[in-house]
């Protein structure tokens, strides 16, 4: 019997409820676009991200805390928003020692989820701070819940493939016995050096890119370590460690 701690992938919001995370350190990936953009702003600086789930209440806590209000609903900027959910317009200049009040379509939502269901801890990953990510868990020493944001509950290829990297990285120190985390794994390996390329494919580019051009976005989304701190969720907001 082993003694390491266990790690599962849930590929949706809709079966996170199917995990145990009272014990567990949980991961929201949400690539495309809030978790890297969570990382691109604390890594440039920023005080804190507030990740809320409605645009009033974006509104209401950033005009109460002088923050910046932003988010998108379906890739775009929200109504009553005047920023986005890009994690190329955070830069230093713009956001260092301001917080952001974020609300987006996915993301957001499953960090609600995760408190809801009493995570033990709230970690947030995508590509760009895959590193910081891996070196964290590795040091917990605890249960790992990898949770896909994907696409209003539907499974997506990009958070899974980011899944797949933390599985690549870490599973040596971890008992997974898991089909998600095994096919995550599996689709990553396979991938891992041509994710630009792989891109294109993938349902979430073209809504992001036909649409709307934002091929840079998705470009540093899928960039290890391009803004590699921690993000973790204290107290209703996420701080970089």
């Amino acid at each position: 019997m082993s003694n390491k701690p266990t790690l599962h992938t849930s590929l949706s919001p809709a079966l996170l409820h199917l995990y145990d995370l009272s014990n567990s350190v949980v991961v929201i990936i949400d690539v495309f676009r809030a978790t890297s953009t969570i990382a691109s702003a604390l890594f440039n600086g920023a005080k804190c991200v507030i990740p809320v789930d409605s645009v009033p209440k974006a509104i209401e806590i950033s005009k109460k805390i002088g923050g910046i209000a932003a988010g998108e609903r379906d890739g775009i900027i929200a109504e009553g928003l005047e920023h986005g959910n890009s994690p190329l317009e955070y830069g230093r200049d713009f956001i260092e020692n301001k917080t952001l009040v974020l609300t987006t379509t996915n993301g957001t939502r499953l960090l609600q989820m995760a408190l809801d269901n009493n995570a033990e801890k709230i970690i947030a990953g995508s590509f760009p701070n895959l590193s910081a990510v891996c070196d964290f868990l590795l040091a917990e020493k605890k249960n790992v819940v990898l949770g896909c944001a994907g696409w209003k509950d539907r499974f997506n290829l990009e958070d899974t493939l980011f899944a797949g990297a933390i599985i690549n990285r870490v599973s040596a120190a971890f008992t997974v016995h898991c089909d998600s985390s095994l096919m995550a794994e599996m689709m990553y390996a396979k991938n891992k050096n041509k994710m630009i390329e792989f891109a294109p494919r993938l349902t979430h580019y073209h809504r992001l890119v036909e649409r709307f051009g934002l091929i840079e976005d998705i470009t540093f989304c899928l960039t290890n370590d391009v803004a590699n701190v921690l993000p973790v969720y204290s107290d209703g907001k996420l701080i970089a460690l």
